[in-house]
């Protein structure tokens, strides 16, 4: 929220960034574990004026109690919880506990620690570091208003036909070659914002949120390999793209839009020959230069009518 401050529009925040925290937890009989590891981001809109024009720092609510506050409440939660819900417990109370604080954002990135299996069977407490992150960022108000936004991070998927580029703008510029069979790499970075508009409204099932990030997750794979035994062809990564934002929106009526940022990650085809020994190496959709500087970058959002993007 803008004020006036000697004839000039001023806004401010604080917060603390980078708070990492593990928290484990124990089936009842003690033999399971779970855990997580979260990297929190905290920031947060408050009266706090005075800290910049009279050096009156009585309205501060310091980045250190923050930090600590982090830790504290993560020993409180007893069950299981998920990134989403962790974050709006924090913005509950840090503009609950705090008169002055009017809106907190918290930004969660989870690592994406996995449960092992050893000979066919999970392990109850050992774990593996797998590739893609879960992100989420609440931004709750004083009134309870929620804006709730997950996401996936370092989703890297790629096949190697049922992919091709023709059709594009050809000019004295252009060299790249129309083929309708090359393979398709990215490296899937989704945000998809919920229609929750308060705290309240979040569904009270248990890990709910979790299931609907791995199921957002799967819907996004599923569109963009097709079927197991056919696949499904892509024309761009646009139009793949497309689909994929499409069946989020399709599945799941709690989202109000999704947004993806997918860069091409080329595999570039090999032909190499010499002028004494002629061809060396001939391309025939199996040997390929991976590169990913420089690559394409695609980016799209779709919503619904009604979303508030």
């Amino acid at each position: 929220m803008a004020k006036e401050l000697e004839g000039f529009n001023f806004e401010q925040r604080h917060g603390k960034a980078r708070v990492r925290v593990g928290r484990v937890w124990r089936s009842k009989d003690g033999c399971r574990h779970f855990m997580v590891e979260w990297n929190v981001n905290i920031s947060l809109l408050s009266n706090c004026v005075a800290a910049y024009v009279r050096d009156d720092n009585s309205d501060i609510v310091a980045t250190d109690t923050m930090k600590n506050t982090v830790y504290v409440k993560a020993k409180e939660c007893s069950e299981q919880l998920s990134a989403e819900e962790f974050a709006i417990l924090l913005g509950k109370h840090f503009t609950s506990f705090y008169p002055q604080v009017f809106t907190a954002r918290v930004k969660i990135v989870e690592k994406p620690w996995e449960r092992i299996s050893v000979n066919g069977q999970p392990h109850e407490h050992g774990f593996k570091l797998g590739s893609e992150k879960h992100t989420t960022e609440a931004i709750v108000q004083k009134s309870g208003v929620l804006q709730l936004t997950s996401g996936v991070e370092g989703l890297s998927l790629l096949k190697t036909t049922q992919s091709g580029f023709e059709g594009f703008i050809r000019d004295k510029y252009t060299a790249l070659p129309e083929t309708r069979e090359r393979m398709l790499a990215t490296e899937v970075t989704a945000s998809w914002r919920y229609s929750y508009e308060s705290v309240s409204s979040i569904p009270q099932k248990s890990l709910y949120l979790n299931e609907q990030y791995l199921n957002v997750k799967k819907a996004l794979v599923d569109a963009f390999f097709g079927p197991p035994e056919r696949g499904v062809y892509s024309a761009s990564v646009q139009s793949t793209l497309l689909q994929m934002a499409k069946a989020v929106l399709g599945r799941f009526s709690d989202i109000s839009s999704v947004k993806l940022k997918m860069p091409n990650i080329h595999f570039l085809p090999v032909n190499i020959s010499s002028k004494d020994h002629g061809s060396i190496v001939k391309f025939d959709d199996d040997v390929y230069l991976p590169t990913d500087e420089p690559h394409g970058s695609i980016e799209a959002s779709l919503s619904r009518f009604w979303s508030k993007m």
